[in-house]
């Protein structure tokens, strides 16, 4: 999708506020652990390279991404000897690029190793291949789940380790962000009865994303797999307090690019689904669905001069109209996220509208939209 140079539509990202909350995570880590930025899905919509750049300044060892062109890209961009580790699974037929750019893989079986091994002898790869064992410990997603399971995963890669560096095991809790602390403690349980077979631990023990890492400790850990937090996104909503401030670092901005009165009897946007009951000023902003702005945002609002103005009509392709207070010229700020005057209207408050959570907003967000990167406050009042 080409980007919208020529449109005021942007992201802007504050590179002070992503730098000043991975600082703070780092500031908080015991003797002896790592922290490794999460920037997979374009950083959560904030760039990856970028936000990448910025974590590094502020401490961070290394990076973790969702797939293996993520990874790549980093490589590309000039991250050559950090580790990144990829999250998800990769297909041995990618050894060659596995290899090349020298990426830590995730292994969530040991069938995996058996088979990488037979496409690495047959390339006459010599490098080892890097990874982390996923172990499932309650997240019903990858990785090995059973004492059993890890016993013969470690017989196995006795027998193959000549062509591998075993470099860490992970797990992912499925409720660290919730105040019921049940099946957070189950799935500890069950991790360290796992971490138990290993006759020798790998270098890295990470069990901790950003939830993990605000709100629990687990001293078998060494390293933080942090991730919607250094944007500012607080990864259990309003359900938890994180306990240091999220400065968020994104916010959205465009303009009206048309004002009207329309007159009583007449309806806004598809399906006619807002009926003009007075003359009312309305005015149209140049964003809609197609740049990651939900259709079910008719009734949200927008601030422009710091004054909340409700969306009205659905959220078009391209376009949305809101309801004015009164004639405005055209050119005039609209704020989609962020801050104007002593008003906020944050990814968070947008996510609850839309019966859903930030994560998904912030990935939402289309390559149409340009991402404008500035030195701003860490502060929270100094985002725009």
């Amino acid at each position: 999708m080409v980007i919208g140079k020529n449109r005021n539509g942007q992201i802007l990202i504050n590179e002070t506020a992503i730098r000043h909350n991975v600082q703070q995570a780092v500031d908080r880590l015991p003797r002896g652990t790592e922290l490794f930025a999460v920037v997979k899905a374009d950083g959560y919509g904030h760039g990856a390279v970028v936000a990448a750049r910025l974590a590094k300044q502020a401490g961070a060892t290394g990076f973790c991404v969702a797939i293996l062109d993520e990874a790549i890209q980093l490589r590309e961009a000039g991250f050559v000897t950090e580790p990144i580790l990829v999250l998800g699974l990769t297909d041995v037929a990618q050894l060659a690029l596995i290899a090349k750019y020298q990426i830590t893989v995730t292994v969530a079986d040991v069938a995996w190793l058996h088979d990488a091994q037979r496409v690495k002898q047959a390339l006459g790869l010599t490098t080892p291949i890097k990874f982390f064992l996923a172990l499932d410990s309650g997240m019903g997603r990858i990785g090995l789940q059973t004492p059993a399971e890890v016993d013969t995963f470690v017989r196995d890669y006795a027998t193959l380790h000549p062509d591998f560096e075993w470099q860490g095991v992970y797990t992912h809790f499925a409720t660290a962000d919730s105040p019921d602390q049940e099946y957070f403690d189950f799935q500890v349980a069950n991790f360290r009865e796992l971490l138990a077979q290993f006759p020798h631990r790998p270098r890295y023990v990470s069990v901790a994303n950003s939830a993990t890492d605000l709100w629990h400790s687990i001293p078998e850990a060494n390293l933080v797999r942090y991730g919607v937090a250094m944007y500012g996104l607080n990864p259990a909503g309003t359900a938890l307090t994180p306990p240091f401030p999220l400065v968020p670092a994104l916010s959205l901005t465009s303009e009206l690019v048309y004002v009207k009165q329309v007159q009583s009897g007449r309806s806004i946007g598809y399906g006619a689904t807002y009926q003009v009951d007075t003359p009312q000023w309305i005015g149209t902003v140049p964003m809609g669905y197609a740049d990651g702005l939900r259709r079910d945002l008719q009734g949200f609002f927008v601030l422009i001069n710091g004054q909340r103005c409700p969306i009205v009509g659905r959220v078009c392709m391209d376009q949305l109209m809101v309801k004015l207070p009164k004639h405005l010229p055209v050119g005039t700020k609209v704020t989609i996220i962020g801050s104007d005057q002593e008003q906020t209207i944050s990814l968070q408050e947008m996510a609850e509208y839309c019966h859903t959570i930030h994560y998904e907003l912030a990935c939402g967000f289309s390559t149409r939209v340009p991402r404008l990167y500035y030195a701003g406050d860490a502060q929270t009042k100094g985002l725009r």
